[in-house]
């Protein structure tokens, strides 16, 4: 039996198409096509146990012990794809007859575009076994408008890797920089408001602020999933100069990729500047807003006060435990973050400078770009 498959690049414009994951949770969460559902043909465990049994017995018992887990999860699988239960006396003979065929199911290509409403899209990690045998127990059941993803999410990596390679290292960008708390991030957002596809945020798309404090309240990106939102964004955006914010080479844990940092390093670099208060106020808002942030905050201080001096141990944890957040922040900026920062923008060449407390910031930041891209024409 062949499986009809259409690339990444083909399946990503169509619309109303529903991507199923089958991949395990732990490869889910890694890293997946944006939208994606994920029913998982194995849970982690499960594959485990077939892997071990591939390496330590044999191809064929991890095969029948692959076929074991898979049926006592195919019903329930079915109908959280379709939306409708399917009953076992309708799939287990099907399923049963398809076996001895699962390893021959070869995907194939010749597909004609447009795909019918309402289509399904299923891909496990490079096309093989899991998504193919799903597919052919559905195609079984009289459900003709499930497709394959070619090459599954391996292929998918393949375009996210070229989306990367293939963005130029001279492209245009404006660089926000400034000092900690000034809000750049938020100057992104408002600025997508006002003048959408012209941000790419890279705190958001790691899920990460960029500092010791940076994943507080937060739940950090995979290197792989990070990439995936750069490269998912990179296709949204107009045309070029785009806001970035500015970035040492990692955002967090997360790398950012080689040529959108020379990029960025070669960027028009512009200077936002805030009052003290400012900043305060930025920084306890997102920092101090909640009580699990406090506690993970009151965690990391003693990281600060080893570094800012023997003297300061305890002192800010007791600050924050007396309600006093604004003398926390305050002394975070200026014997930490202001001296660390501050560093390196020494040298930089400004081609502006806008305050985050104007009223007129986003008209001014739209102008730099504007005579920029003029300059470029």
């Amino acid at each position: 039996m062949n499986i009809p498959s259409l690339s990444y690049q083909e399946a990503r414009p169509l619309l109303g198409l529903r991507v199923v994951d089958v991949r395990t949770p732990a490869e889910f969460a890694d890293d997946h096509i944006p939208g994606a559902i994920n029913f998982p043909l194995f849970e982690n465990d499960q594959r485990a146990i077939v892997g071990t049994l591939y390496k330590q017995e044999s191809p064929e018992a991890a095969y029948e012990k692959g076929l074991s887990f898979v049926e006592q999860r195919m019903g329930g699988m079915l109908g959280e794809i379709l939306g409708v239960p399917v009953s076992r006396e309708e799939w287990l003979p099907k399923f049963r007859k398809l076996v001895p065929l699962v390893q021959s199911l070869k995907p194939e290509k010749a597909l004609t575009l447009p795909l019918p409403e309402n289509a399904i899209l299923i891909h496990c990690w490079r096309g093989g076994m899991r998504s193919c045998a799903v597919i052919a127990l559905l195609r079984e059941l009289g459900h003709s408008q499930v497709f394959h993803l070619d090459d599954g999410y391996r292929g998918y990596r393949t375009w996210v890797r070229g989306q990367l390679e293939n963005l130029n290292p001279e492209t245009p960008l404006v660089m926000l920089r400034g000092s900690t708390g000034v809000g750049k991030t938020r100057l992104l957002h408002r600025l997508e408001k006002v003048f959408p596809g012209t941000t790419l945020d890279l705190e958001s798309c790691a899920s990460h602020r960029s500092s010791i404090l940076g994943a507080i309240g937060l739940h950090p990106k995979s290197q792989k999933s990070f990439e995936s939102a750069i490269a998912q964004r990179l296709v949204e955006m107009s045309a070029p100069p785009w806001f970035v914010e500015g970035e040492s080479r990692k955002v967090g844990d997360s790398v950012i990729p080689k040529n959108l940092f020379q990029a960025m390093e070669s960027g028009a670099h512009v200077l936002v500047e805030a009052s003290d208060a400012f900043r305060v106020k930025i920084l306890g808002e997102d920092y101090a807003s909640t009580p699990e942030s406090l506690r993970e905050l009151r965690e990391r201080l003693p990281f600060f006060e080893h570094r800012i001096g023997m003297e300061w141990k305890g002192k800010l944890q007791e600050w924050l435990d007396q309600g006093e957040w604004p003398k926390v922040a305050q002394a975070l900026l200026d014997l930490y973050y202001d001296p660390l920062y501050g560093r390196g923008d020494v040298r930089r060449e400004w081609t502006g400078r806008v305050n985050a407390e104007s009223g007129k910031i986003l008209e001014e930041l739209e102008q730099i770009r504007k005579e920029i891209s003029e300059a470029l024409r």
